[in-house]
């Protein structure tokens, strides 16, 4: 370590580390737009300036190493007025539309003009004028909102390896924007959302149909129903100031019954189901000698990856239906039979931490007769929105339990919704499938937490099964590479999920979800999985009775109709 001195007091910092990150580390607030934790720095929205002494202009922080002796003023006068012109600068070409704006209240923009006391417009001229892109089931892009941080294009190109954002243009003409100009819906954008989490301003915002579920719960004539994905029980309670990692269920169920949703369904229910078709599809191909290896199809935004950049792996997709879709089919066939219910009176909504979900609510494979499997599709953040819409704080109400058939979920089910849980939960039903015993032990630690990419093997009855693991579409591109380069030939089952930390860290979860916040949601999800009782997928009874009254077996006829799908190349505008 060395030693610097911040503000007159001395600061231990790493020998090259870029100043920006010693100062955080010893608790100096320093404001940045454009900077990303684990990226090179870029330095250019400049708002982290410092001065530093025997330095004639001030400095970049995140991009400006430390040395020893380093003398630094962050809050200079000279600092904050630098600082204070960039605000300005940038609200000069700024739309006032904040009390409209989705990120009113939660806008970095908003908060450092704020902080640095910027109250009126400086700087007056012509604005831009952009059209808004509302083109995507999932992202609005309204440019007129973007102070060109480069956030969104980094994150799309460097970290999910998809590059559907980039600068275009010069100069002062200069936006974020798709090839040509053209709409998100046929650029390359697999629907992630990572770019709307990364946008600091209103940029870059989900597709909202909060609207179309309150006309939905006022109209008499439909049955509304509610699904909920693993993830959005341990991050909804952030939204309402209960600690990160918090597994709010119970009163999540009750906020949803007083918001007037007839039924609420737990999407951990159609995970197990989804581990029994996905876990004896990986049983059929090993023992048939399908394709192998064989990927789970859990993640939208990774079916769409490979649809587009990497066709030549579809047949090693698997064909099972993703849980929200499980779920969505099964509620308006067997669910919609058993309570006289016409499915297209049914409207079922279901609450995701991710915005592909939309994408994939609207694919044209996932319904029949005229009708979807899932109506409309909400994210945790929206999810908050109409909760307090209503008036309603998690904090005051009591707990309720899901409703029935479709309630009981076994805690491998729970997993789903972090990086590596799918895995666990297949291979524990997997095993039992090949064995006919349970495995010894269900925790399996190699494919846990937030790495990138994780892999273990198995012994099962003397056969070797390699299992991968990861997260983030750069680390899939990765692998996929490796597979078809012939350097991996000993995985067989493989789980990608599109967003860093899995479903926890997706682009419908609370803003500012950080590293740290992903790993307090995963945490909670082992914490429930190591004290339920059922942490088996293929011993959940209400599953069992799924297919003893309806479905028949795992991967059937009936199963195949409606819990299983195919995928089609595209061609994206390029």
């Amino acid at each position: 370590m060395i030693n610097i001195e911040v503000n007159g007091q001395t600061v231990q910092a790493e020998p090259n580390e870029m100043l920006l990150a010693a100062l955080r580390r010893a608790g100096f607030k320093i404001p940045t737009f454009c900077n990303i934790e684990g990226l090179v720095p870029s330095g250019s929205c400049r708002m982290c300036v410092v001065e530093v002494e025997g330095q004639r202009a001030l400095v970049p922080s995140c991009a400006f190493p430390v040395f020893e002796g380093m003398k630094v003023k962050t809050h200079s006068d000279r600092v904050i007025q630098a600082r204070k012109t960039i605000i300005e600068l940038l609200l000069a070409d700024h739309p006032a539309d904040c009390f409209y704006c989705e990120r009113n209240g939660n806008c970095l923009l908003q908060e450092q003009a704020e902080e640095l006391g910027v109250r009126s417009r400086r700087y007056a001229g012509q604005k831009s004028e952009h059209t808004i892109d509302k083109s995507s089931p999932s992202i609005v892009r309204d440019a007129e909102k973007c102070i060109l941080c480069g956030r969104c294009v980094r994150v799309c190109e460097e970290i999910q390896t998809v590059a559907c954002l980039d600068f275009i243009h010069r100069g002062s003409k200069t936006v974020v924007g798709t090839s040509f100009g053209e709409g998100m819906n046929i650029s390359s954008c697999v629907n992630c959302g990572q770019c709307v989490a990364a946008c600091p301003t209103g940029a870059l915002v989900a597709n909202s149909q909060v609207q179309k579920v309150i006309d939905a719960l006022k109209n008499s004539d439909l049955h509304v129903v509610v699904q909920h994905a693993p993830a959005v029980s341990v991050s909804i309670g952030e939204e309402f100031g209960i600690p990160a990692g918090t597994d709010a269920m119970g009163v999540m169920h009750a906020a949803m019954r007083k918001l007037g949703f007839a039924k609420v369904f737990d999407t951990s229910f159609s995970a197990d189901l989804t581990i029994m078709e996905e876990g004896t599809e990986l049983v059929n191909r090993i023992k048939t000698g399908g394709v192998l290896p064989m990927f789970t199809s859990c993640s939208p935004g990774w079916i769409k990856f490979v649809e587009t950049f990497y066709p030549e792996f579809m047949p090693n997709l698997s064909t099972c239906k993703s849980p929200q879709q499980m779920l969505g089919a099964v509620i308006k066939t067997f669910y919609a039979e058993k309570n006289n219910l016409d499915p297209k009176k049914i409207f079922s909504v279901s609450i995701m931490p991710c915005t592909a979900k939309k994408f994939e609510a609207d694919r044209p494979e996932m319904g029949r007769d005229g009708y979807k499997d899932v109506d409309a599709v909400l994210t945790t953040r929206e999810l908050a929105q109409l909760i307090r819409m209503y008036g309603l704080d998690l904090k005051n109400l009591s707990p309720e339990p899901a409703d029935s058939p479709f309630g009981e979920r076994s805690s491998a089910g729970k997993l789903f919704g972090a990086s590596g849980g799918v895995m666990e939960a297949a291979v524990r039903s997997a095993f039992f499938l090949l064995t006919g015993k349970e495995l010894a032990e269900l925790k399996i630690e190699a494919v846990r937490g937030i790495d990138g990419a994780k892999e273990a093997h198995l012994d099962i009855n003397g056969l070797n099964v390699g299992v991968a693991v990861v997260n983030g579409l750069g680390n899939a591109r990765k692998l996929l590479e490796q597979i078809k380069s012939g350097e991996r030939k000993d995985i067989q089952f493989i789980e990608v999920m599109t967003c860093p930390g899995g479903c926890v860290g997706g682009g419908g979860q609370p803003y500012g979800t950080n590293r740290d916040l992903v790993k307090a949601r995963m945490q909670s999800l082992y914490n429930i999985d190591a004290a339920d009782e059922l942490r088996v997928s293929h011993k959940n009874e209400e599953v069992n009775r799924l297919y003893s009254e309806y479905l028949g077996e795992p991967n059937g006829h009936k199963s195949h109709e409606l819990l299983h799908t195919n995928y089609d190349q595209r061609k994206p505008l390029v």
